[in-house]
């Protein structure tokens, strides 16, 4: 499930995209000079962004092994990324290879590394939608033709919420992509957080407006909203490095990455 015929004509790099800054932090290729300038300012501002990348990325594995061994063998990721391995999908069919994954984002140059998502086990499979969270209406329609919505679906929106602006109702948005789907589901959730340093966290939230994207950071009350009428999984909301570290695993500097996750079961 790909759109056919791109040209990468359709990557715009006039202006920096939050995929390829948010490649370009965790030390992929798949980016441009603008792209580099505009992750130059955010580092410049907040030196620990690429550790927080990764620490985000940790997040997402641990997420999904977790609901993986629950049980849950479909999952809806929105806000892909640049496909970085292992990607969500080798990570849930390493546990049940009949898992079945479908990725959604809205950046061209994410389409165009597509094949790398689609590389499913035998027994599952994977699919790519080329749409925007701001589209739930089309994102859930195309998922339908791979996941079977009378099952449970984990939803992950995981670094993609602080990208959309208030004025395009994020609530209603997550609303809408959670009706749909069969009680026993899940959602998925990390986001970025002005809470221990507003200043710094206004000045990064800028550097992306300047270049096009709607970033908003919120506070740990903004980000329980997203869960109301859900139940939490322990520990409930917490900071990345801190919700269900692995074992053994030094926080040290980690635990202090300002990015709140949670996941938590539709009733």
């Amino acid at each position: 499930m790909t759109d056919a015929g791109f040209s990468t004509d359709e990557i715009d790099t006039s202006k920096p995209h939050s995929a390829r800054m948010y490649d370009y932090f965790l030390g992929g290729k798949d980016n441009y000079p603008v792209d580099w300038e505009a992750a130059e300012k955010v580092i410049s501002l907040f030196p620990a962004v690429e550790e927080m990348a990764r620490v985000n990325r940790d997040f997402m594995y641990r997420a999904s092994r977790l609901l993986t061994e629950r049980g849950i063998n479909q999952f809806l990721d929105i806000g892909t990324g640049i496909p970085t391995e292992p990607n969500l999908h080798q990570v849930v069919q390493a546990i049940t290879p009949s898992a079945r994954v479908v990725y959604a984002d809205n950046d061209p140059i994410v389409l165009r590394h597509a094949e790398a998502l689609l590389h499913s086990t035998p027994e599952g499979r994977t699919a790519y939608i080329q749409a925007d969270v701001r589209e739930p209406g089309r994102i859930l329609a195309a998922a339908k033709e791979t996941l079977d919505f009378e099952q449970p679906i984990a939803l992950s929106l995981v670094a993609l919420l602080h990208l959309v602006a208030d004025d395009d109702d994020p609530y209603r948005i997550v609303g809408e992509l959670l009706k749909p789907l069969a009680a026993g589901s899940y959602l998925a959730l990390s986001h970025a957080t002005g809470d221990f340093d507003p200043e710094t966290w206004e000045r990064v939230v800028n550097v992306y407006r300047r270049g096009g994207t709607p970033a908003t950071v919120r506070s740990r009350s903004e980000f329980s909203r997203f869960f109301e009428g859900l139940e939490l999984v322990d520990p409930g909301i917490e900071l990345a490095a801190l919700w269900h570290p692995e074992l053994g695993e030094q926080h040290s500097q980690r635990e202090q990455i300002p990015l709140y996750v949670g996941v938590a079961r539709k009733l």
